[in-house]
Formats: C-alpha cells, sequence, structure tokens
C-alpha cells in the first residue's frame, strides 16, 4: 500500500462514514502490525506507526519487559516477545517493567493477502467506531419516542431504521400482538434501553410499554408536554385496549377533553399509532376510592370496601354490570388494578352483601367469644366500625359514649374487658416462648452457654439453622448480648453452609 494510498483511504472512510481521522489511522496501523507479524509466522510482536501528514510509516519489534527474577522463574518465558529488566537496560538503556522497549524492521511490502487483512481490520475498527457513535448520540435519549422505516422482519422481530446508519431491535415480545408489519413501514416506538454492544443490536425499542402511549400523548397534546396536564398513570393490555389517569394543573382545563380532542381527534391518531388500541381517559382523583370507581368506567359501582392492610378493594356491581365490570378475560378490572395500584375484587350486588353478613357474624362471634357480651352489644360494636379488641381498648372513652345504646357504665365495663383480654393474650404469648426449649444443635454451638440459648429460643431461634439465617441486630435484642459476640455465634452457625458449598 503506497504512501498516497493510506492518505486516500483515511480521507474516503472519514468522508463516507462521518468518521474521525484518527479512528481511520490507528486503524490502519493494527492492519499493517497484524500483517507484518503474521508474515514472520506470528513469532514476534510488532507495531507500526503512520506519519499523518505524508503517510509514510515505520515498523518496530518489540519485547514486553518483565523483572529479571520473574523472568527466571516463568517456565513459559519466550525471548522472541518478551525481555528481562537487566537486558533491556543492556541493550536499549531505558525501560520499566510491564512496559514495551522496541527497534526499528523493514517494513513489510503488502501483497494480495496483506492488503485483504488490512482491508477487514479497517472495517471492523471502523464499524467499532461506528457502534460506539451510536451509542453515544442514542444515550441520553431513552424515554423518548423513535421514529424508523422498518428495515426487516425476522421471525417476528422488527429491526427499524432510524437513519444515518442506524439500526434499533423491537423483539416479537416487544411488538403489539398480532399487528401486521411489512419492509417500508413507518414505525413509531420508545426507546427504552441503549447497550454498548460488540456485536448484535444496541438500541432496543418497544411498542408494548405503558411509557409509549404517555410519550404518544405529549407528542399529539399540546398541554401534556407543556405541563399543563399530567399523565399521571398508564395501563395497557397492547393492541387491545389500555386506560391512562390524567389531571389538570390548570382548574379551569378540562384533562379529560384536552386528551381525547375535537371530535375525538387527539385519542384516535393515538390508536391509530397502536393498532387501533382502545385507550380510555381517566380522571385522576386524589381520594383513592374515587379514583377505582373513574378507572373501572364505564361499570357504574355499587359499593366500596376498602382494606388498607391488604391494599386491596371489594368493588359491588349491579348483578347486570358484573360482565361489564369484569370485562373480556378479567381485562377491565386488570388494567383499573394496574393503573390504581390497588388490588381489586369485583363482584355482584349479592355476591357483596353475602360476603359482608359472613364477616359481620364472623366480627360478632370474636366479640362474644374474647369479651363475653351479648351479641345485641357485639352487633353493634360491629355496625359501629370496631373489628378488633385493640380498636375497643385504646378508643377515647367519648368517642363510645357517643354509641346511642352506649352509657358510662358499660363503656367502662368493655374498655376493662378489652384490656383485660389483650393482657392474658400477651402473657400466653410470653408464657408460650418461655416454654420453648432450644434444640441439641443450638446448645452444643462453640460460644453458646444455656442462658442465651434459651433466651434465643423465647424468640423463636430454636436451631442452629436458625440462628445462621439471623442477623446481628435480631441477636442484639438478648440481654447481654454485643455486636461481637453475636456475629461470632451466627458465622459459627453457618460454617456448615460454606462446607456444603
Amino acid at each position: 500500500m503506497a504512501n498516497k494510498e493510506i492518505l486516500l483511504v483515511v480521507d474516503a472512510f472519514s468522508h463516507e462514514k462521518d468518521m474521525e481521522k484518527e479512528i481511520v489511522f490507528a486503524a490502519i496501523e493494527d492492519a499493517l502490525r497484524i500483517a507484518t507479524v503474521k508474515s514472520h509466522e506470528n513469532r514476534i510482536d510488532a507495531t507500526v506507526k503512520i506519519d499523518r501528514k505524508t503517510g509514510d510509516y515505520e515498523t518496530f519489534r518489540r519485547w514486553l519487559v518483565l523483572e529479571s527474577e520473574a523472568a527466571s522463574q516463568q517456565e513459559a518465558f519466550n525471548p522472541e516477545l518478551e525481555i528481562t529488566l537487566d537486558e533491556a537496560l543492556k541493550r536499549f538503556g531505558n525501560a520499566e517493567v510491564g512496559h514495551y522497549v522496541q527497534e526499528p524492521m523493514d517494513s513489510i511490502e503488502f501483497g494480495r493477502i496483506e492488503a485483504q487483512t488490512a482491508k477487514q481490520v479497517i472495517v471492523q475498527r471502523v464499524r467499532d467506531a461506528e457502534r460506539r457513535k451510536v451509542v453515544e448520540a442514542y444515550k441520553d435519549r431513552v424515554g423518548e419516542l423513535v421514529t424508523g422505516i422498518i428495515k426487516r422482519v425476522e421471525r417476528g422481530n422488527v429491526f427499524l431504521d432510524l437513519g444515518n446508519n442506524v439500526e434499533a431491535y423491537i423483539s416479537r415480545e416487544e411488538m403489539i400482538p398480532r399487528e401486521a408489519v411489512r419492509s417500508g413501514d413507518r414505525l413509531r416506538g420508545y426507546l427504552k434501553e441503549v447497550r454498548p454492544e460488540i456485536r448484535g443490536p444496541q438500541l432496543f425499542v418497544t411498542r408494548t410499554s405503558p411509557d409509549l402511549i404517555v410519550a404518544l400523548f405529549r407528542l399529539e397534546v399540546p398541554e401534556v408536554s407543556e405541563g399543563i396536564i399530567e399523565i399521571v398513570g398508564a395501563a395497557r393490555d397492547p393492541g387491545v385496549r389500555a386506560k391512562i389517569a390524567v389531571r389538570s394543573n390548570d382548574p379551569r382545563l378540562d384533562p379529560v377533553g384536552a386528551c381525547v380532542g375535537m371530535r375525538g381527534s387527539r385519542v384516535q391518531a393515538v390508536s391509530n399509532e397502536l393498532a387501533g388500541e382502545r385507550v380510555d381517559i381517566i380522571l385522576w382523583n386524589e381520594n383513592e376510592a374515587q379514583f377505582v370507581v373513574n378507572a373501572m368506567s364505564p361499570a357504574e359501582i355499587v359499593s366500596i370496601v376498602m382494606d388498607e392492610d391488604r391494599h386491596s378493594m371489594d368493588i359491588a356491581v349491579s348483578d347486570e354490570n358484573l360482565s361489564m365490570a369484569i370485562g373480556r378475560g378479567g381485562q377491565n378490572v386488570r388494567l383499573a388494578s394496574e393503573l390504581t395500584g390497588w388490588t381489586l375484587n369485583v363482584m355482584s350486588e349479592t355476591q357483596a352483601e353475602e360476603k359482608s353478613e359472613q364477616e359481620t357474624e364472623t366480627l360478632v362471634l370474636a366479640f362474644v367469644d374474647q369479651l363475653d357480651v351479648d351479641e345485641s352489644v357485639a352487633d353493634i360494636l360491629v355496625r359501629e366500625g370496631f373489628s378488633t379488641v385493640e380498636e375497643l381498648a385504646y378508643v377515647p372513652a367519648k368517642e363510645l359514649l357517643e354509641i346511642e345504646e352506649f352509657d358510662e357504665d358499660i363503656v367502662e365495663e368493655l374498655r376493662n374487658r378489652a384490656r383485660d383480654t389483650l393482657l392474658i393474650n400477651a402473657i400466653a404469648t410470653e408464657e408460650k416462648l418461655e416454654s420453648t426449649e432450644p434444640a441439641d444443635d443450638l446448645l452444643s454451638i462453640e460460644g453458646m452457654d444455656r442462658q442465651t440459648a434459651f433466651a434465643l429460643a423465647a424468640r423463636g431461634v430454636t436451631t442452629a439453622e436458625d440462628l445462621a439465617e439471623s442477623s446481628i441486630d435480631e441477636l442484639m435484642e438478648v440481654e447481654g448480648m454485643d455486636e461481637a459476640r453475636a456475629g461470632q455465634l451466627i458465622m459459627v452457625a453457618r460454617r456448615p453452609w460454606f462446607v456444603e458449598s
């Protein structure tokens, strides 16, 4: 390869690929190095340096410098590729361990094979540089819409041409089910990930994510992009149905109407982009029960019972609206649940009444048993919203006095009985824990004494395996235990784990 040809190659590649010339120079240097090493049957190491102005290049043979003592003890020491520090200092006058020393050698003339090797290296280096450039250009665009032309479809996987030799990948799982696409179609997607992979796809796009529908509304509805309307959440059954929750930061603006658009133009544009997916626009409400009512639209809700501990709601609808509320294959209630974040249990009004009666009966019997009161008194407590003895024991007396059927004597008696019940239960629990004995393997652990073992057993740590699964903080609850001893006991208990592994 003549000197001028090197400069011509650099100019051609840098302009064609929009690549820095230094990247192409480095690729040619590597190609020359590989060809040089191959011409010596891979027995030497070499490096090549090209003059960036003239295209002239020099070739140097090089050796890796090793410690003299280490080299003498190294069975695989190769004098063709490596050199001791003493020898390097003697031959070159200056050397450092771990660095290379080199001397000039004849640059080889390239034939057909060498030229082909050079071309392959250059192409690969330029391709790698292009891939790095793509990552740099798109790494800050994750979470944005991207638009491209379908380049090819392979087994349901779609490759999008985004222009400028940039390709994005949509896996079959990220495509809308049963969506008809073909090469040459224009397609939008949500850029969810950018990977700096050496091979394979780098830009990963999805058409099934709820984030896509949010991005599309941001594109179609100026009020959303300006922040006047906020999309609080979205849930999708891709290609079939979606629900989005919206709210307005301007009380004068109807967020639902703005997202629907004149004669439904805005929501229809989003639906068309998603293969005809039907979109329900829900008005967000800070009252979670009302938000759920809105999310269950178009079904009309008769009643809602919230269970904040389980973060669930029992939703009752009229018997004739039950199928509409659930939706085909449970679609409506599933999307409403995803949108609101609550577990929703939909039932008919009749079923809800039966369940309420059963729960009421259970609570009444529990109060009768625990407080030793008549069913009529228990009925009043349940009717007023009490569900546990703890609530009755700690509720202010004035709230109980507001109940029409109760006077001061009844209130005082109920509160005393509730507290007595709690005390008896606590004592029984404590006695049960204190009567728990530690297993033999816990007693036999190195560093364990009987007092500590029984104290641990009282807290539910009865075996060596229980101790191994415990944390230092849990053991610190034992009287007289310090952090160092707790850690030592746990590590001794865990020894069998390491033996088994």
